[in-house]
Order: C-alpha cells, then structure tokens, then sequence
C-alpha cells in the first residue's frame, strides 16, 4: 500500500461483486490533525514545519516496517 494508494479488500474465491471498496490515505491531514497544526502553520514556522516532517518521517518508517514483516511473512510460509 503506498502512500497515496488504495487498499483493495480481497474477494473471496469464485464470488464476482462489481462495488469495490477503497481508503484513500491521507497521511498529511491526518498529521496536522494530530499536531493540531493547519498547513498555514507548517509553512510560516519552521518548528512546526520540522514537528511535521518528523511525524511524517516516523509515518514512513512505520509503513516500510510493516511492508517488510508482510514479506517476509509470505516468504516464509510459502515452502
């Protein structure tokens, strides 16, 4: 899943369902909101531009983490 991707749900086997379902992700609105900044805050202050950055940077790292457990996941039970 990227960053500005869309998660697919998987449909069973043999079922055919034209609707499909998709979460946009937003990482950057839902930063703001949990700093409680607005985009106006992050680009008249640096403070606040580097709070940002760095929830963003941990927001990345927290995704590449889990992208590789998925992997080695289906690395491993695949024998």
């Amino acid at each position: 899943m990227g960053l500005f991707g869309s998660f697919r749900k998987p449909m069973p086997s043999g079922v055919y369902d034209p609707v499909e379902s998709t979460v946009v992700q937003r990482p950057l609105r839902r930063m703001l909101a949990f700093t409680g900044r607005s985009i106006d805050d992050v680009v008249n202050s640096p403070i606040a531009k580097r709070e940002v950055l760095g929830y963003y940077k941990l927001h990345k790292q927290i995704i590449r983490v889990g992208e590789v457990r998925d992997l080695e996941w289906q690395w491993n039970s695949v024998k």
